[in-house]
């Protein structure tokens, strides 16, 4: 079991509601922990994915009657996690040790969140969900082989924006970042910084540019969103949520609202989104070491990186390791 006690006693999305239906299995790993969730038709259970009998995993077994039964023996073990049955030995009680880790689980924006110790936080409440004038879209899955922690520190990196998405909504031609408001608090940080984005028309070179400010807003080290609301009141936020598989791998999720561009077809706006995360695998992939470094001297640091300089000094205040060196 992994010892960052702040991320173990945190939310993580693990997947989409609907990838669970009544019924199934799905195999997956939370800070480096093999986990099966399962739906028992009335409720969604979260274990670790391992049967005490011999050791195989129950993600390759089957939801039978309420139970969740292991693919190896046929052992089947009752939501609480305890073993009901065994069937070489139907005569006889099954063992007390013959019991399953349990974790706290919770279905919030049609997510699923686990905790795998004692939840110390609150799921995180997303601004704008309620916004009736806003659409909801979603996007991801998407995979990273890098440190969680170096995923959400590209997340509110702004610099990068002119260089690695130069042409969607970038110019590298102007890279000039603005900053202000940086503020450290009790559950988390904000910062607002403003930068040029280029307004798409049918993607002509001559397209014009528009100096936006955004606010962002980090709620623990792997949760956080971004909002953007002009004067016109149009709306754009972002809440994105980074899982951490192991300390080198982890997968990004997120919500985009807005309410004012519903003329785009929704597919539209996944491809754009797809385009513009495969562009930061490519870059976050290549960074080495992979983990991010909370040692300041390891690296050579900018004006440009003061959201990422406060975001590792304040992962060492909390006493994050996971994913760091």
């Amino acid at each position: 079991m992994v010892q960052d006690q702040f991320l173990q006693n945190n939310w993580h999305v693990l997947a989409h509601s609907q990838d669970l239906q009544p019924g199934t299995v799905l195999q997956k790993r939370l800070l480096g922990e093999d986990l099966v969730l399962w739906h028992n038709g009335d409720k969604t259970l979260a274990w670790q994915d391992f049967c005490p009998h011999r050791g195989a995993r129950l993600s390759l077994g089957w939801v039978e009657k309420d139970t969740l039964v292991c693919p190896y023996h046929g052992l089947a073990f009752n939501t609480e996690g305890q073993c009901v049955r065994v069937p070489a030995s139907p005569d006889q009680p099954p063992p007390a040790r013959a019991c399953i880790q349990t974790y706290h689980v919770q279905e919030r924006y049609s997510l699923l969140w686990v905790c795998l110790g004692t939840p110390q936080y609150n799921i995180p409440t997303f601004p704008d969900w309620e916004d009736s004038s806003c659409r909801k879209i979603f996007c991801g899955p998407y995979h990273f082989k890098s440190s969680p922690l170096r995923v959400v520190e590209n997340l509110i990196d702004p610099a990068h924006f002119a260089f690695v998405h130069k042409g969607i909504f970038a110019d590298s031609n102007h890279p000039e970042v603005t900053h202000c408001d940086l503020e450290l608090h009790p559950d988390g940080m904000s910062f607002k910084f403003g930068v040029w984005e280029v307004i798409t028309r049918s993607g002509q070179p001559d397209s014009p540019m528009l100096f936006v400010t955004t606010q962002y807003h980090l709620y623990h080290p792997l949760i956080g969103y971004f909002q953007r609301r002009a004067q016109d009141d149009s709306l754009m936020s972002l809440f994105f949520m980074v899982t951490p598989i192991d300390e080198e791998e982890c997968v990004l999720w997120f919500w985009l609202l807005e309410n004012y561009l519903h003329h785009i077809p929704e597919q539209a706006f996944v491809a754009r989104q797809d385009q513009i995360i495969s562009q930061d695998i490519a870059v976050v992939e290549s960074q080495r070491p992979r983990c991010l470094p909370l040692d300041l001297q390891a690296e050579v640091h900018l004006p440009s990186d003061r959201y990422s300089v406060t975001y590792r000094k304040w992962l060492k205040q909390q006493g994050v390791t996971f994913g760091s060196i």
